[in-house]
């Protein structure tokens, strides 16, 4: 583990390779699993004020959901999660006509009507950021629907700290990641990685 800031990053995040294959998975990270994705607390509002605009992208049992629960809901751990439908998809996965699902807030963002991204769990995904006391954990998640990302991710040789470069700055800072690449720099000097 290495520590910038108030921040414990696994080695795991510089070791592990990682490249998302949505054409292998289709998106199935956002269909498997037994709750919806983290979410921070001011997220909450900023995914209802975008509401309006993805309603209509959004499937009736999604629509519904949302009607009788929200947009989020309270995992079995106490964290605050966004509500899925029927215990699997998340509320906001859309499909193509290929069948591939995709993010109805990432997709209005793409389309220019909002400036919120999606929630900056399913951004950072394969990594997950956990409290640790004063400090924040961040560690690689290994999940099986994501073993094309792993094996293109080898292929193409990218670490994980560089496919997440674009999520890791916003959630922490152009300077904290230039910090994480430094440490990258000195890690592979020493062997480490």
């Amino acid at each position: 583990m290495i520590q910038i800031d108030n921040v414990v990053i696994s080695l795991d995040v510089f070791r592990e390779k990682f490249l998302c294959d949505l054409g292998a998975c289709a998106g199935e990270c956002c269909v498997e699993g037994d709750a919806g994705a983290p979410l921070e607390e001011e997220e909450v509002g900023r995914i209802e004020e975008v509401l309006p605009l993805i309603w209509d992208d959004l499937s009736p049992a999604a629509r519904a959901v949302i009607h009788k629960q929200g947009v989020s809901y309270r995992d079995s751990d106490g964290d605050r999660v966004t509500s899925i439908v029927n215990g699997k998809d998340c509320v906001f996965t859309c499909y193509d006509e290929k069948g591939c699902c995709y993010c109805a807030i990432e997709k209005a963002f793409r389309e220019g009507k909002t400036g919120f991204y999606k929630p900056v769990s399913c951004h950072l995904y394969p990594i997950r950021v956990s409290p640790m006391g004063l400090y924040q954990a961040v560690n690689y998640h290994r999940w099986s629907v994501c073993k094309a990302a792993v094996l293109l991710g080898q292929k193409e040789n990218v670490p994980v700290y560089r496919f997440l470069k674009e999520p890791l700055i916003r959630k922490f800072g152009d300077a904290w990641y230039r910090e994480l690449e430094e440490a990258a720099r000195e890690l592979k000097e020493q062997g480490v990685i």
